[in-house]
């Protein structure tokens, strides 16, 4: 079957430049959707009713598509970890990371509209900080502004130079869109880029 240009949940230019790496036709935009943690809630659940949440808001506007939904956050000393939006903050949410280990959780679905068909996953990921000095979280704050990136970084840039090591099975994960597991969906909907 042909498909129609995949719909994906995102705002965020990185997730859609990796979304390209499949050579998959794609439309992207964000629902509105409610993003509150419910009581109890972990962040692994959290992140993958998200996912669904945002495939799910758009089922009615492209009733015959396969939608991609992510969702990630960002979790340092058991609290979830969002946007820092200043540079203040940043360099705090830096400054706690400092030496630590933090985990991203990034929640992926997949659903097709036409048969209400819903795929779901949540990937960890781990980044080892290494220990930083107060002038290097100044200065990478100050480079490259990771005002809009959970945990105040970003991976794909200077950022890497954060870190000690990475632990996770897809580092696209780490970006936002885990597409070792977002391949594995669409081959069970009958896409698959390497048979174009």
């Amino acid at each position: 079957m042909c498909w129609p240009p995949l719909p994906l949940t995102a705002s965020s230019p990185y997730r859609r430049a990796l979304l390209e790496k499949l050579k998959i036709p794609f439309d992207y935009l964000a629902p509105d959707i409610d993003e509150t943690p419910l009581a109890g809630e972990t962040a692994a659940q959290m992140v993958q009713r998200l996912a669904s949440a945002k495939a799910q808001a758009l089922a009615d506007r492209y009733p015959h598509h396969l939608i991609i939904g992510s969702d990630q956050c960002c979790v340092l000393a058991g609290q979830i970890t969002g946007k820092p939006l200043t540079e203040a903050n940043a360099i705090a949410q830096l400054t706690r990371a400092s030496g630590k280990a933090v985990t991203f959780y990034t929640g992926l679905a997949l659903l097709n509209s036409a048969s209400g068909r819903l795929q779901t996953c949540m990937e960890p990921f781990v980044v080892h900080f290494r220990t930083l000095e107060d002038a290097e979280i100044a200065g990478y704050v100050r480079l490259e502004q990771p005002l809009q990136c959970a945990g105040s970084f970003q991976c794909e840039g200077l950022g890497i130079a954060l870190f000690e090591a990475l632990e996770g099975r897809d580092p696209n994960t780490l970006i936002g869109l885990p597409l070792l597991a977002l391949a594995d969906m669409l081959r069970r909907e009958g896409v698959n880029p390497l048979r174009a």
